[in-house]
């Protein structure tokens, strides 16, 4: 029977004591500097690696630390020791990829299809006051740092605000919202907070020199308020932010979750499109028709070709030509 030399401490003191492990007739048996003997299965066995010492732990808390891994692994062979599924599993480079390969399917299967589900139902049931705490933080945030107080008179602020509010919700359950004016060190622009509040800049106002084009920017914006999509995008991020704070150890960015989110807000594909069509639905209701949405966009992509470079507006709104022939599609009907 193998013999393996091995470290033995009782436990209780740091006091080295050096020992050979060898067993017979089912027990662990030690000599050198202590003898002891140990039924096997009274015994915990460490999972092995490639750095440090196996571990043999007694049931009064003693333990013996074994360099020599070779041996020990032959003493072990010889008294039918078997590591765990988990532990052989572990010591396999296939299976350790193979495991990593699923764990990153499964994440991204659980990103692209359960998180926006889940995001969707957690966004619905929040309190109203959370989403207006949370819009008015934002809004501040904003304030400070890219728009001004608005340039137009009360009383054109007034003009849009009324005709907006005259128009009727394509369907039931519309939210509720408020019409903010502000001017934007961004260019044109126009979004909705989890608040309820839109916020409309000069800029745009001035840019399409349309009211009728305006409502369809408002009735837009009002689509992503009724899904609830600027909510949806944050409760999405935070828990990727969450996840990765759990997976690497570090939970500090997931504090600035919400403003960075927010402020670099661009929907998804899904998203622009419930918006588009929730705009086209309320456009037809109200009897303006669709071309004044088309029309918006095809002026904004001209001038962000124009100018070369992200825009305002476009940057959180991406255009794209599928988009706009859907659009043209639904004013020819």
């Amino acid at each position: 029977m193998t013999a393996v030399a091995a470290r033995y401490f009782d436990g209780r003191s740091s006091r080295l004591r050096h020992v050979t492990l060898s067993v017979e007739a089912g027990h662990a048996v030690l000599h050198g500097d202590v003898e002891r003997r140990a039924p096997l299965h009274a015994l915990r066995v460490s999972e092995r690696s490639h750095g440090a010492a196996r571990k043999v732990t007694f049931a009064d808390g003693a333990y013996l630390e074994v360099d020599d891994h070779a041996a020990f692994a032959r003493l072990l062979q010889e008294t039918g020791h078997r590591d765990s599924l988990v532990v052989r599993l572990q010591q396999s480079w296939r299976a350790v990829l193979a495991a990593a390969a699923a764990t990153v399917a499964l994440l991204w299967l659980g990103y692209l299809y359960l998180l926006p589900t889940l995001a969707a139902g957690i966004a619905a049931a929040l309190p109203a006051g959370v989403e207006r705490q949370l819009g008015a933080g934002v809004l501040a945030l904003m304030d400070q740092r890219l728009l001004a107080p608005s340039t137009l008179s009360p009383q054109r602020q007034a003009t849009l605000t009324g005709r907006f509010r005259s128009l009727q919700p394509p369907r039931g359950g519309a939210p509720g919202w408020r019409l903010l004016f502000r001017s934007s060190r961004i260019g044109p622009n126009a979004f909705a907070l989890p608040s309820g509040d839109i916020v409309l800049t000069d800029q745009m106002v001035q840019l399409l020199n349309n009211d009728t084009a305006v409502l369809a920017v408002l009735a837009h914006e009002l689509g992503h308020l009724h899904e609830h999509h600027s909510m949806r995008r944050l409760i999405q991020g935070s828990v990727v932010t969450a996840v990765s704070g759990l997976v690497f150890g570090d939970m500090s960015a997931l504090m600035a979750t919400a403003p960075a989110l927010l402020l670099d807000m661009k929907y998804s594909r899904d998203a622009e499109q419930d918006a588009d069509d929730y705009a086209v639905a309320m456009m037809l209701h109200n009897g303006l028709g669709v071309q004044p949405l088309v029309d918006v966009f095809s002026r904004l992509q001209q001038l962000e070709q124009q100018q070369g470079g992200d825009m305002g507006y476009l940057s959180s709104h991406p255009p794209s030509s599928e988009r706009l022939a859907r659009l043209r599609a639904a004013a020819a009907r």
